[in-house]
Parts: C-alpha cells; sequence; structure tokens
C-alpha cells in the first residue's frame, strides 16, 4: 500500500501545472495596509521600500566599515535581454523580479532557488516601445503585475497561478504599462505609458481582489473640466501626459502623489495653453480618484521633459521651516521643494543641480519658469542647443533620501544638451509615433554643452535641503543611469554606469568603498532585506531601452562604439564570513 501511495504521489508530482511551487522558504505573510505603511526593516515590500519612496533601508549590518567584504550570495539568470530594470521585491524570504518579457519569476531569496515562474503571452504584432517592466506590487496572499500589452494580472504569491487578468486599456493604440502597481487600500493602482503615441494618460485603480475597476482618471481634463481650458479644441483626446513610475502615498492623508509625462505632440503651435496635467505631479484621493492638486513644473512643454518620477514625501527644515514636503529631482534640471499642505503642493523653491539654459527666472510664489523662446524648437524652425538634452538632467531612475544622513541624492547627468531640427507636421493616426520627428533625430539630438566634449558627464549628487547646498558629487565620464538605494549604513548602492560596474558609496561624503563588475549594465532599482539574520543587497543587471539608447548617442558624440554584454541577471550580495 506504501509503495502503490508513493506512485501516485510521484505521479501526480508529475502532473504539476507550469506554475507549481517548486520549493518554499518559511510560510508567506500576508501583506497589510499596515504593513506597507510601517514595513519591517528585513523586508522590501514595494518599488521603493516604502509609501514615502525614500528608496531607504534601516538595515546597518552592512556599513560603511565592512561593506569593502561584499560578496556573491547568489546569481541567477533571467533568460531574457534588454533593460532589466525593477527591484527585487522580498516578503519573508520570497523574492519576486520582473523582466522584460512579461516575466515574473520568485526564488527563494536566500539560495536563489527558483520557485515559480509567470510569463503573460503578449500578441505577436504588438510594438514594444519600451521592453521593459519596473515590478510588482504585493498586497494579501497576492502578487499584482501590469504588463506591456495593457493588463493588469493578480497571482498567487505561492504558486504564481493567475487568480484574475483584467485588460486595462486598448494596446492596438500603443498604450502600455512599465510601472510596478501601488496597492493601497484594498486598491491595486496602474497608470499608462505610451505619451509618444498620442494616447491620453490616466491613472486607474482596481479593487484587489475581483479585478473590478473602481474609478479611472485622465492625466489630460476634457472641457469642462477643471484644467480643461488648457488644451485648445480637441486636442485633449491625445494629449500624453504618461504614467511610468509608482506613485507615493500618504496613508494619514489617503493621498498618492503621481508624476506626469510630457504632453503630446512635441511641437506646440497645436496645443498653445499649459497642457495641464502634464509635466506635473497631480495629487489623488485614493478612494475616489479625484485630483485635489497639483504642480506643473514645465507649462506646455516643447522638451520631452517627462516628470514623471513621483516625490519623495519627507517631513524636514526647508529654508528654516519643518514641513511635509514633496520633493522631485526634475527632468528640466531643477530640485523641486514644494510643500504638503492639505491636498495642494504650494512651492517652496527649485534649485538648479545641472545646467538649464530655458529657464530665464522662476517665480518666487509659484516656481513657474519663464522660458527662452529661442531655445524651444516648433514649426519653422528647430532649436539651438537646450540642456539638459531630452533625457534630462535625470530621467526615471529614483533618487533617495537617508533620514540618518539628512541628504537627498540624485543620479545625475551635466553637461549634456540637445539640438532638434524642424519637426515633421503630425497627424494622430492609432497605432502610430505622434511626436513630429523621427526616431532618428530623437536618438541623434545629443549635444556636449558648449560644444566640447567633457571630462565628465553622470554625476551622483548629495543635497542637503536644510540649507540647499550640494554637500558632495563623485562624477563620472560616462552617464549614469542609475536608480538609488541608501541604507542605515551610511551607504548608497549604485549602478547605472556602461562599465558594468556595480558600487557602494559612503553616503556622507561619496568615496568609493566597494565596486565589482556585473555580467550586463545595471540599470535595475538596487533593495536590501534580512533572512536569519543576515542582510543582503539586491540589484538586477540587464542593459538596454533608454539606457543603451543614451549610451549610443554619446558614442556618435565621441565616434567610437560602446559595447555593453547583454542578458539579466538577478545579483544578490552578502558579507564574507
Amino acid at each position: 500500500m506504501n509503495r502503490r501511495l508513493a506512485r501516485i504521489a510521484a505521479a501526480a508530482a508529475l502532473a504539476l501545472p507550469a506554475w507549481a511551487v517548486q520549493a518554499l522558504p518559511a510560510n508567506y505573510s500576508p501583506v497589510t495596509d499596515a504593513r506597507l505603511a510601517q514595513p519591517e526593516p528585513g523586508n522590501w515590500l514595494q518599488y521603493r521600500g516604502g509609501y514615502a519612496s525614500w528608496g531607504y533601508s534601516p538595515l546597518a549590518q552592512i556599513n560603511t566599515a565592512n561593506v569593502g567584504h561584499l560578496q556573491l550570495a547568489w546569481a541567477f539568470s533571467t533568460g531574457q535581454t534588454d533593460g532589466h530594470e525593477s527591484p527585487p521585491i522580498v516578503n519573508n524570504g520570497y523574492m519576486y523580479v520582473t523582466t522584460p518579457g512579461a516575466q515574473v519569476i520568485a526564488l527563494d531569496a536566500a539560495t536563489g532557488a527558483e520557485l515559480w515562474r509567470y510569463k503573460k503571452d503578449l500578441p505577436a504584432e504588438l510594438m514594444q516601445l519600451h521592453p521593459t517592466n519596473r515590478g510588482v506590487a504585493l498586497y494579501g496572499d497576492k502578487v499584482y503585475v501590469a504588463t506591456v500589452d495593457c493588463h493588469l494580472v493578480a497571482l498567487d504569491a505561492k504558486t504564481g497561478k493567475v487568480v484574475w487578468s483584467k485588460p486595462v486599456s486598448d494596446w492596438k493604440a500603443i498604450h502600455y504599462i512599465t510601472l510596478a502597481p501601488l496597492a493601497a487600500k484594498g486598491k491595486i493602482m496602474v497608470g499608462s505609458s505610451g505619451g509618444e503615441t498620442g494616447v491620453r494618460g490616466f491613472v486607474a485603480a482596481f479593487d484587489a481582489e475581483t479585478g473590478v475597476e473602481a474609478w479611472r482618471t485622465y492625466t489630460v481634463p476634457e472641457p469642462g473640466q477643471p484644467g480643461g481650458d488648457t488644451w485648445p479644441g480637441q486636442t485633449y483626446k491625445n494629449g500624453g501626459g504618461s504614467i511610468w513610475i509608482t506613485g507615493s502615498y500618504d496613508p494619514a492623508t489617503n493621498l498618492a502623489y503621481w508624476g506626469t509625462g510630457n504632453p503630446a505632440p512635441w511641437p506646440t503651435e497645436g496645443r498653445k495653453g499649459d497642457n495641464l496635467y502634464t509635466s506635473s505631479t497631480i495629487v489623488l484621493d485614493v478612494d475616489t480618484g479625484a485630483i485635489k492638486g497639483h504642480h506643473q513644473y514645465t507649462p506646455n512643454d516643447a522638451w520631452d521633459w517627462d516628470e514623471v518620477s513621483a516625490p519623495v514625501l519627507i517631513d524636514t527644515d526647508i529654508e528654516g521651516r519643518r514641513m511635509k514636503a514633496a520633493v522631485h529631482a526634475g527632468r528640466d534640471g531643477y530640485l523641486w521643494m514644494l510643500e504638503r499642505d492639505g491636498t495642494q503642493l504650494k512651492f517652496v523653491d527649485a534649485i538648479s543641480y545641472v545646467n538649464n539654459n530655458i529657464f530665464t527666472s522662476l517665480d518666487k510664489k509659484t516656481g513657474r519658469p519663464t522660458y527662452d523662446e529661442a531655445r524651444r524648437p516648433g514649426l519653422g524652425k528647430g532649436a539651438v542647443s537646450f540642456c539638459p538634452s531630452l533625457w534630462g538632467g535625470k530621467d526615471w531612475p529614483p533618487e533617495a533620501w537617508n533620514p540618518k544622513t539628512g541628504l537627498f541624492y540624485i543620479p545625475a547627468n551635466n553637461n549634456l544638451c540637445a539640438e532638434m531640427p524642424e519637426p515633421d507636421p503630425v497627424k494622430y493616426k492609432k497605432g502610430d509615433l505622434y511626436i513630429g520627428y523621427s526616431i532618428e533625430a530623437v536618438l541623434g539630438s545629443l549635444r556636449y554643452q558648449g560644444g566640447k566634449q567633457p571630462k565628465t558627464v553622470g554625476e551622483l549628487q548629495a543635497w542637503n535641503l536644510k540649507t540647499g547646498k550640494l554637500a558632495w558629487v563623485q562624477k563620472f565620464p560616462v552617464p549614469m543611469w542609475a536608480p538609488l538605494l541608501t541604507t542605515g549604513g551610511d551607504l548608497v548602492f549604485t549602478g547605472g554606469t556602461s562599465d558594468r560596474k556595480f558600487r557602494a558609496f559612503d553616503a556622507r561624503n561619496g568615496k568609493v568603498l566597494w565596486e565589482t563588475a556585473a555580467p550586463s549594465g545595471v540599470e535595475g532599482v538596487p533593495t536590501s532585506f534580512e533572512v536569519d539574520g543576515t542582510q543582503y543587497i539586491a540589484v538586477q543587471s540587464g542593459w538596454g531601452v533608454d539606457a543603451a539608447r543614451m549610451s549610443a548617442g554619446i558614442d556618435t558624440l565621441n565616434g567610437k562604439a560602446t559595447v555593453v554584454p547583454q542578458g539579466g541577471t538577478v545579483l544578490v550580495y552578502k558579507l564574507a564570513k
């Protein structure tokens, strides 16, 4: 009888579906609102570690004194190429990563053993302008992933089995999603990418259990809505305002803060006005989706300055006054300091952290910029060199805040400008680009400031918000496409350079304390977690998408080719024993 039961059990094991679990770490702990609001130091439960988007781990076992002894604990090849940009999310020993190719992979966080893998079937004719994914959300006993064919999928966290899958918008119109969802108050929130194809951006919320849509808020208002008069005629229907990056959230006020993309198309002649709420931060009520406040960084944007990174929510002193702040290192090259006053965002100050030759002044009360119109590209004319470039002083890679050091860290690119030719007349057509320029013109637009190759381009900057002064800077000869992690051990971790290095810096003075070469360039979001009393640092390598495109633009300027090996790898480090 025992042998017969053994044969039945063996046959059942062979019949398990592809998502079946292979091994299990400790029991999975359901992720609650309370845990997301106050995450345990040993876990990394969401995109930036916490709702406030600090990118900070309080773990300090790895610190400035011993970080030089970091060694590889394990590595895992994802089997995919192109840009691996998602953070390793960890809950109670379970790690979740996403990759290009619409994959979610669950791993044992201590050993790297694969537990399960989910891969969504994508339409064969799907145009992938940004073939990447920036991570999952955890809520309850589920893992949520949004996909490049504009679906939201709920998976069982322990097995990877699909619980439900819902279409969010029309992938044939090149609506797609790259961000990690935001989970709060029983809702899973996502936003649409695709402003370069004339979509109308939005944030939408879905019931975490059923997938039923709760609300949808467009970032471009229609006539009759607040801000609708900033769009002439019917231009709002294809106005852009994409949502590329996960929002920040304040549980005390139930308000979420989302960064929005640039307006479409790029030439401004047909869309005169401020074009709300593009190139902005918007404040949404999570219960209803209502827009409660906003700050627009670049009204009537003509320079592709998506301000998509959500502001970092900090209670700190700025200009001698304690305030609830929303701090954002803009693509426009300014470090914006805003006050969260009830539902409103009030301008406090803005400091140029890289050269900007377009803003001639900022209004002292509102922060509204005045432009040098000679540097605005448009119909009938190109634009002389404008700085920063289309990729901005900082693109989507997130900043970080360390409450121990009191410093705000920015992955910046300086000395880079752009020149654009006269745009082509553009008319919206579903499924086509809606920019006004060819891809070749965009990718070939980079110029060096002053026309001469500088000694450095990439900069890791640390700012003292209390004084508004630069505390320190580390400079690199190549651009940085560098999401940041800072820790209680007074460290900053990042990659982002084409030399494939992953580095640890002293968070107080910027000194490089440790570096290692990765299999490919590192543009993933680093995280830190703890299992059985051991602290780990985790990141994905895998070079591609805009990091590779900017690198190619630099190669064109320099007249040489930079070769970065391809292939995604999850890399996890710990201290040598």
